[in-house]
Formats: C-alpha cells, structure tokens, sequence
C-alpha cells in the first residue's frame, strides 16, 4: 500500500469512526493477516486479530502461566490418559447461538477432521472428546499429553460457532463467527479489519473500546509516521532502530516483551522441484551458510542490539535451550572447506522475505555475508501471506521467515520438523525426530523432557532444515492517551482495561 493510499484509508476511517464510535483503537501491523479461520490460519498477526475476535478455552498469564478463559478449571485423571474442563455457563457465540459442552465437542472435531486444518498435528493425541455435562468436556487421550494445554491457550483452543461453521464451511475464514469480547465487521485485505464491540461478551465490562481496527502497514518508517500524526493510536513490531526516538518522544509510550520465538530460514528439503539444488539436498552446504552467519553483527546492524543471536526454536534465555550447542561464531575458512566438501565452489540460492524494511535490510546483511563462503543469494521480496502460500506449495528455496512461540517449546519444534507436521514446508522427514518430539509430548517432568529435546536438536543441528538466526524482542509504540496495555511474551495485543482517553 502507498502512503498516499495509506493515509486516504486512514482518514476515510477516522472520519467513519468519529460520526458513530465514541473510542475506537486503530493498531497499525506489520503485515495482512491470512485467513481469518483459526484451524487453517498460521500467520502472527492473525493471531493478533484472533486475540479480541475469538476467545480460547486457555489463555496465559503475563509469566507465562496458564489461566482460565472459557474453560473455568480443568484436572487431569492419574494416567494422564484424561483431561476434564469445566466451562463458564455464561458465554454466546457472535450469532447468539450458546457456547456449551457440544460446541467445544464440535470445534475440537473440525480442527482434527478438516482436510484443511492446521491444527490436527496440535491434536494428535486426543483420542476423542466428548460432552460429559450441559458446561463440562472430556478429552480422551490415545496417551498422555504434556504439551495439550498449551495448544488449547492458543488456536486449536478457539472456539466458532458450530452453527456458523455449518452453514459457511470454510467461507467461514472470510466471515468468522467467534465468540470473543470484539465481533468481526468486515475486512478488505490489504487494507483494513474491522472489528465492534460484542455486548453480550461475559467480561464485555472491561473492555472500553468500541470498535478496533486493524491496519496492514508493512513499512515501518510509514507506520511510526501514522502513529506520531495521531493516525494510529498504537502499533506493534517498532523498528529496533526507531525505539530510542519513542522513548525519547513525550507524546509517545513505548513497551516491550522478551519473545518465545525465533526467526530464521527455512531451508526447501523436499518440498517439489525447487529442492534440487545442493542447499536443499545437502547438510553441508546448510551448514556452511549458517558457518558463513556473524549472528552477533547481524543483531548490533540491523537491530541495534535490541534482539539476541539464535541457533534453537527457543532463545538462549529460555529454560529449554540446549547449552550443548551454543550460537556459533562466524567462521568463512570452515564455510568454505564444507562448500568444497560437498562439491560446491559458488552457487545461486533464492530466498524470499517479507516486503518491510527490517527484514529486507537483514537479508541484505546476509546476501553480503554469505557471499564470501560461494553463496549467491537473490532475494525475493513478497507480501507476506503471499510468501506463506509460496511455502507450502514448495515455490521456494529458502525462506526467511519465523514463528512468534510458544509457552511449551513442543510448539515451536513438531508442526514444523516432523515429518506430518501442519507447518513443516520444508518437508524435512526424520524418523528419530518424529520419535523423540513424539515421546517428549507424553512427558511431564521437565528435566526428562530438556533431555529428549536435546537429542532431537542434535540431529536438526545436523541436518538444519530450520536455520535459527536471532530472537526477538516484542517492541510497542502507544500514543500517550492509550492507557492500559500491557505486553506479554507471546506478542498479542490483549485489549482488556485498555481505554483511549
């Protein structure tokens, strides 16, 4: 979008606003979402919009902690075997149809049945669920689970209307029916999601805003220009390089949060014709690009120091880091002399990032790294949603791209590296992987659990369908008259006690 085109949209919006709505909140993100369908959607900010649109079963707690949602407790049998939830009694869909134990029982079975659902990897383990009450569901597992609640606190946990669902099948993702504290208004891809305060929502008393719309704007220079004119009262993923002019910007507020996530690039293995190439068919020449990375450089350069370096699914902070294994420095010398190893003096690779500013700047450092060990890097600039589609249909030879995490770190490993997994587009197949991710699903001790994934990240250190290369660090901007949010580790906007003054 121009900025032309941008500010016109803005000003159409903030005119439409001001004759109807008392306090709408206009959030500028960093990219379009995908479909607005929770069982076939995988984009961040999708998860962002879901956040007010679709109320979960779980959510958590700013530390990381599970907390109710629509579910008001749960408890587990002895064996593990079992999970019993009890829900609230006083939740409706958008469509005025009830939330109740059959409606969980429903959603539950399309995100495991629909041939386009994302989420049936998440779920593998319920065995089958059922309506054990009028506001009480049991999930029968085929064998224990320590990774299930987490997936209930984010997508496979959002509830649609099964009303709605059957009367739209999957044209449900352009008109979603949730039951969340914001009710879905319309949408004009690339452009604007609109979404109205839903008054019959149970905790519809904390939420002060009435009508929240969000704004694609993949420029981050465009996008802080539209929050510091007033045209957005807040935006998410502030360049690192502007956070210290908001900081120093009385009319603005400025919050961050570590993130659970990580970016890198993923690597076509085996997804289609475009993974003949030696990148794709070669663990040494993978290696070799990782070898020819200054992880460090990379964070000072492009995000002044405000992210940290990566080679794991999870920070190096995090509690489920492999210390065996820590980020490499950069070394040209051994780069080369694997290059040469699999046969290989110079060759061409292409990867595609995100069309925004950050990620093009970052692949430009790497097209410039890289190059010193052989490797001629084209890049391929695409909106994002587009760039996902390209991943999954295998029109690609690197990606880079990253995943905003998880509370359990099974979320941000098996959908993408096992060899079923509903996000795995490199379509890398291991057969040990599969065995120790799918063992480390059914294990609670947590010193067990880090070991298990340990040998699993031996061999994806090995084999690098995924080259891990910073974690971030979320970064919000606010106007100073948006009072009451808070950042959390995993990115969302939680729009309960946020007020526009």
């Amino acid at each position: 979008m121009t900025t032309r085109k941008l500010f016109a949209t803005l000003l159409a919006s903030a005119a439409m606003a001001g004759s109807a709505y008392a306090a709408d909140l206009r959030i500028g993100l960093q990219e379009d979402p995908d479909v607005l369908d929770p069982d076939q959607a995988r984009t961040f900010v999708g998860r962002i919009v879901f956040e007010s649109l679709c109320d979960k079963l779980i959510n958590i707690s700013p530390d990381q902690q599970f907390i109710p949602e629509l579910a008001t407790e749960w408890s587990w049998s002895d064996d593990g075997l079992t999970l019993t939830m009890q829900l609230r009694d006083d939740a409706v869909f958008h469509d005025g149809t009830p939330l109740n134990a059959e409606a969980v029982v429903a959603n539950i079975d399309r995100s495991k049945n629909l041939p386009e659902s994302r989420r049936r990897s998440e779920l593998t383990s319920v065995e089958s669920v059922e309506a054990t009450g009028e506001f009480e569901v049991t999930f029968t597992l085929a064998n224990p689970d320590a990774t299930l609640l987490a997936q209930l606190s984010d997508r496979s946990g959002m509830m649609l209307s099964p009303a709605a669902a059957d009367a739209q099948g999957l044209g449900l993702a352009t008109n979603p029916v949730c039951s969340g504290p914001y009710r879905f208004v319309e949408r004009i891809d690339q452009d604007r999601i609109v979404l109205e305060k839903f008054a019959e929502h149970y905790n519809a008393d904390d939420y002060h805003i009435d009508r929240v719309i969000y704004l694609p704007i993949p420029d981050t220079t465009v996008r802080l220009a539209n929050l510091r004119s007033g045209d957005l009262h807040m935006l998410e993923r502030l360049a690192p390089s502007d956070a210290a002019g908001v900081q120093s910007d009385g009319s603005l507020q400025f919050v961050s949060a570590v993130s659970q996530g990580y970016q890198g690039v993923t690597v076509n293995v085996n997804n289609g014709e475009r993974a003949n190439n030696p990148f794709g068919q070669d663990a040494r020449v993978r290696k070799a690009f990782s070898l020819a990375l200054d992880r460090e450089a990379i964070n000072q350069v492009v995000f002044e120091g405000v992210y940290a370096p990566g080679n794991q699914h999870v920070p190096p902070t995090s509690p489920w880091y492999d210390d065996s294994h820590p980020v490499e420095g950069r070394d040209i010398a051994a780069a080369r002399a694997l290059m040469e190893d699999a046969g290989v003096d110079r060759m061409p690779l292409e990867i595609q990032a995100a069309n925004n500013p950050v990620q093009l700047q970052l692949m430009q450092v790497i097209q410039s790294m890289v190059a010193e060990a052989g490797f001629d890097v084209s890049i391929r600039a695409t909106e994002f949603a587009s760039m996902l589609q390209a991943q999954t249909a295998g029109d690609y030879e690197g990606s880079q791209v990253g995943w905003s995490g998880r509370t359990d770190p099974d979320g941000n490993l098996h959908a993408f590296v096992t060899c079923e997994g509903g996000l795995n587009d490199s379509r890398f197949c291991s057969e040990e992987v599969d065995r120790l991710l799918n063992a480390a699903r059914e294990v609670n001790d947590m010193d067990e659990r880090r070991a298990i994934y340990a040998e699993a990240q031996a061999i994806l250190m090995e084999e690098m369908p995924i080259i891990y290369l910073y974690h971030q660090t979320w970064l919000w901007a606010l106007r100073n008259n948006v009072t009451g949010f808070e950042g959390y580790p995993d990115g969302m906007i939680r729009l309960a006690g946020v007020r526009v003054e």
